[in-house]
């Protein structure tokens, strides 16, 4: 039977947890997800779990925040006037916006304070600084 290595694609259907037990993504429902190994579609530590897998193989793998997304870096997080934000936009705590960097990229935020004169935002990714658990199972190779 054929194990993954880099440069294969292969499908895989998965739970990602925190530390707590909460599901932040899974696979369930949806057809299994695919990427080539070895590319760098998905974050390091799972790219790495992958080879020497077999089709029907199932793996638990903890990942630490340096080979996912990264440490939460506190400078991420930004003021912002409240003026700055269209009227029509309905903030709320959580919500996620795109913003325009001095360089003209886009990038997501998520708000993380309300005032009435500002609004904090946050560029960190939601789940920076954490810990991830993956269940995957194998489900091809080509």
């Amino acid at each position: 039977m054929t194990e993954a290595k880099a440069g294969d694609t292969v499908q895989l259907h998965y739970k990602g947890t925190l530390d707590d037990g909460s599901v932040f993504d899974s696979s369930e429902g949806r057809e299994p997800l695919e990427f080539t190994v070895g590319s760098g579609q998905i974050i390091p530590g799972l790219d790495r779990a992958i080879p020497g897998m077999k089709v029907g193989d199932e793996k638990t793998v903890r990942i630490e925040p340096d080979d996912a997304y990264g440490p939460h870096n506190p400078a991420a997080r930004q003021a912002v006037p409240r003026s700055n934000i269209p009227e029509n936009v309905p903030l709320q705590i959580g919500m996620q916006l795109q913003a325009q960097t001095d360089n003209g990229q886009m990038m997501t935020v998520t708000v993380v304070e309300i005032s009435d004169d500002e609004v904090v935002l946050d560029a960190n990714h939601p789940l920076a600084g954490k810990v991830l658990i993956f269940e995957i199972q194998i489900t091809g190779i080509n």
